[in-house]
């Protein structure tokens, strides 16, 4: 084997052979050079050591130190020094590399247990199944983790995954897109928090991150003739999607609340609608009193005026699930409001109706905390000390506050609206 000075200058000219060439350094014994065939360049180490049993024979020892590209020959022959001086103070340095290569094969083993997308997807397992949640929060928990997380994250380790990873992620997001940006921030923290109790990571990175800002309350209310298109469009539309619409502006209750009524919820003796606490969007049940229109909407809907369903969704296609497609619907019922009047109503949400019935009590005389627990809001009225110490149920106010605005919306809807109507004297608490 030939011998050369192991520098830069050597290692570039060092020749490609048909077999491994071992290039062994003057200056430094043991420290050498392999060239293969296929031009890959390689620092060695070779030292003897003692053949057991019999103590006039050593064995050949080689340690690769590592590819040339990867270290300089300088940086290599430093390795080989120490390995020369470990040798000399009696140490086999094969016991370290042999630990090391077993810490690192756990490490490997840990990180691929700990992998992102493995690990989100059992968090979405545990978010679906750990206790019933609205259908939409779990339908946004998958879309931030598929849409956003995992793309950007894939099979990165966890106790590998930093704020700045995460921050990366919603930085992607165009700032206008502030709903979308606090998503993201609250499932991944959501779901950070939860490798952190299971002890996948040592702390949810998100906690030492700003939280994006909000996007602004929407004011959009719809007038009168407004309300009035929307009625009469949802006439036109399919059910069960029209009377979903019609619910909406006959109950001011939240989007999801509605879409997932089921016969049970309902009681036509008592004329009342149930969101049970679990569907409840603040988590407390809620009783809303259906008016004469409500009910006779859903006795169509049913096929008799005495006997409904007592089991299933109210509103389904499949029988077996609550409606969904909404931006689809939404489409069809703004199409038919542009047929019938000429030109669509400007940008509007189903979220709208609600803020809309809401302005319509106010309108009506109705009280304010009336208006809150039509709606099942706490704040205001019901937050605080007063929320605990005040019990009334506003019962029969909520009813006469629904049934007023039924009899309003059925006024609008056949143009007969008197001028005293603000004024009814049933709609005040």
């Amino acid at each position: 084997m030939p011998s050369i000075k192991i520098s830069k200058a050597t290692v570039d000219a060092a020749q490609v052979g048909e077999r491994d060439r071992v290039y062994w350094d003057k200056s430094l014994s043991g420290f050498g050079l392999k060239v293969t065939p296929a031009g890959r360049k390689v620092y060695l180490y070779r030292y003897r050591i003692a053949v057991p049993g019999k103590a006039a024979k050593t064995h050949p020892i080689t340690l690769t130190i590592g590819k040339h590209g990867e270290l300089t020959p300088d940086q290599a022959r430093d390795a080989a020094t120490a390995l020369a001086g470990k040798i000399a103070a009696g140490e086999d340095p094969r016991a370290d590399t042999r630990q090391k290569l077993i810490e690192a094969e756990k490490r490997t083993r840990l990180d691929a247990g700990l992998a992102f997308n493995m690990k989100a997807d059992q968090w979405l397992d545990h978010y679906e199944h750990e206790k019933e949640r609205r259908p939409s929060s779990v339908q946004q928990a998958k879309l931030v983790v598929r849409k956003y997380l995992k793309p950007a994250l894939r099979s990165a380790p966890m106790p590998q995954i930093g704020k700045s990873d995460i921050q990366s992620i919603i930085d992607t997001i165009p700032v206008r897109q502030k709903a979308t940006r606090r998503a993201v921030f609250a499932y991944a923290s959501v779901l950070f928090s939860w490798a952190a109790s299971r002890g996948y990571v040592d702390r949810n990175p998100l906690l030492d991150m700003d939280k994006p800002d909000a996007p602004k309350a929407r004011e959009r209310v719809l007038n009168d003739e407004e309300l009035t298109s929307v009625w009469r469009a949802s006439t036109e539309l399919p059910n069960p999607f029209g009377l979903f619409y019609r619910l909406l502006i006959l109950t001011g209750q939240r989007r999801d609340e509605v879409a997932s009524l089921r016969w049970a919820d309902l009681d036509r003796l008592a004329a009342t609608f149930t969101i049970p606490a679990d569907r409840a969007k603040n988590g407390r049940a809620h009783i809303v009193p259906l008016s004469a229109q409500a009910i006779t909407e859903l006795d169509v809907w049913a096929g008799s005026k005495s006997i409904w369903p007592r089991s299933g969704y109210v509103l389904t296609t499949t029988g077996k699930t609550p409606i969904s497609g909404f931006s689809k619907a939404k489409k069809a019922l703004d199409e038919r409001i542009a047929e019938a009047v000429g030109e669509g109503i400007p940008a509007w949400r189903a979220h709208d109706l609600r803020r809309t019935l809401a302005t319509g009590l106010q309108r009506l005389g109705v009280r304010f905390e009336v208006t809150e627990a039509v709606l099942n809001h706490i704040s205001g009225s019901k937050g605080g000390v007063a929320g605990i110490y005040q019990r009334h149920d506003w019962k029969d106010e909520k009813r006469a506050a629904l049934t007023a605005w039924a009899a309003h919306v059925e006024r609008l809807r056949n143009n007969d609206l008197p001028s005293n109507v603000f004024q009814l004297a049933e709609a005040r608490g």
